[in-house]
């Protein structure tokens, strides 16, 4: 059906991707170096500078560099006392990553509605919970494409109800909340060099903690818990992973480069907020007097009026064209159909199929998955409304400008 808008457009020479890797060049030169050195495994000199400088970067007394951003959170997650049967509140409208080191702890999310504002954890939603649940103590908050969620809030009612935060900065490196750096809010944070990020190393990420303890502890876990001893002893389990020396080497050259990436994911997002100005959207929303997000990804979602009939399935979708309205599904096979890369919205966690008995927490109260789904303020779950009307606009830096132009008159061409 998306193919009736395609006559009007050429497809575009060279794929126009959602966020692919920017290299500069300085990455291959510390590569090299560890090469050079046959520092190939996961010590070295690149591990350790890139330690440091994101410490310093971020405002945290230690960094520890591990494979990715998902072994970061489960290091967090046992450093921080989540064990076996815990109940631990969660960000709902995220990755599932987020969510699946709490099981690898046989752990259990009960998951947090969103707030419209910033597409993050509902405070109040939040102290719902507490409400039902008063005997939990761990909190999991996710900043969403880069944009940080009303942490002090969320911090508040944490600190009300004696609960621990872990920050998952993954998607927002470089953003900052009332000048502070995404990652130090919590009482331990991550973040994440995966490949389409706004740094990267094609893979790895970094724990962030300010207890040395902590630190030592992560180092010690994610290289099999090797006791100090001239033979490999071992009193604990433990995990492979640490970082290669390789990656960090990448990541090293890419550090110098953060905030020209974040400035021209900016620059992408201020050209589509001006090119779809008088459309019946919003781009995804953040709090501009407290907050200046990575801008990771450029998002949309289509107003309620201006949406067109759209059915999901679990794995398909299917709409019906209607005039001066569109959808998520005709906008993303429009622009696939022409070369360019889009993605919809994080389909909630409390949709998913392995989570869908999991309790799910609204303004409201209490629902499980999708069965209760629309008991939220106003009759709306606000992490579903956002998944059904919204999707993630191509977003790579290296994307020209004309290519952009040309990508907001493809999808102003759908409103037609």
């Amino acid at each position: 059906m998306a193919f009736m808008q395609n006559n009007k457009f050429s497809p575009f020479k060279r794929k126009i991707w959602l966020s692919s890797p920017t290299m500069h060049g300085e990455e291959l030169y510390w590569v090299t170096d560890a090469y050079s050195k046959n520092w190939m495994s996961t010590i070295g000199e690149n591990i350790n500078e890139v330690e440091r400088e994101i410490a310093r970067k971020i405002g945290v007394k230690y960094a520890v560099a591990l494979s990715s951003g998902t072994s970061s959170l489960h290091l967090a997650m046992k450093l921080i006392g989540i064990r076996r049967g815990e109940k631990v509140f969660c960000s709902d409208l995220t990755f599932s990553a987020t969510v699946n080191p709490i099981i690898y702890e046989n752990a259990i999310p009960i998951f947090i509605d969103t707030e419209i504002d910033t597409w993050n954890m509902d405070p109040v939603a939040l102290e719902k919970a507490f409400e039902i649940h008063p005997e939990v103590k761990f909190i999991v908050l996710a900043n969403l494409y880069g944009v940080p969620g009303k942490i002090d809030e969320i911090k508040k009612i944490a600190d009300k109800h004696g609960a621990k935060i872990i920050e998952d900065a993954a998607e927002s490196f470089g953003a900052t909340y009332k000048q502070k750096q995404t990652g130090t809010f919590g009482d331990i944070g991550i973040i994440s060099f995966n490949g389409n990020k706004i740094i990267t190393g094609s893979s790895g990420g970094m724990l962030l903690t300010n207890s040395l303890e902590q630190a030592n502890k992560a180092r010690k876990w994610s290289t099999q818990s090797r006791e100090d001893a001239a033979w490999y002893q071992h009193e604990e389990i433990g995990f492979n992973y640490r970082m290669s020396n390789v990656i960090a080497g990448v990541i090293r050259g890419q550090i110098p480069y953060l905030d020209e990436h974040i400035a021209q994911k900016r620059a992408i997002y201020e050209r589509y907020k001006d090119g779809f100005k008088d459309l019946p959207v919003k781009m995804n929303p953040y709090d501009n007097k407290n907050s200046v997000p990575n801008f990771w990804l450029s998002c949309l979602i289509i107003d309620e009026k201006a949406m067109c009939k759209q059915v999901r399935s679990e794995n398909d979708s299917c709409y019906i064209k209607e005039s001066k309205k569109t959808c998520p599904t005709e906008i993303l096979e429009t622009l696939a159909s022409l070369n360019a890369e889009g993605r919809p919205i994080w389909k909630p966690m409390h949709m998913q199929p392995i989570f869908r008995m999991n309790e799910f927490i609204t303004r409201e109260g209490n629902g499980r998955g999708r069965t209760n789904a629309y008991i939220a303020g106003n009759g709306v779950d606000v992490g579903m409304d956002i998944f059904n009307r919204g999707l993630c606009l191509p977003s790579d830096n290296k994307m020209s400008v004309e290519e952009q132009d040309k990508i907001i008159e493809i999808i102003r061409a759908c409103f037609d």
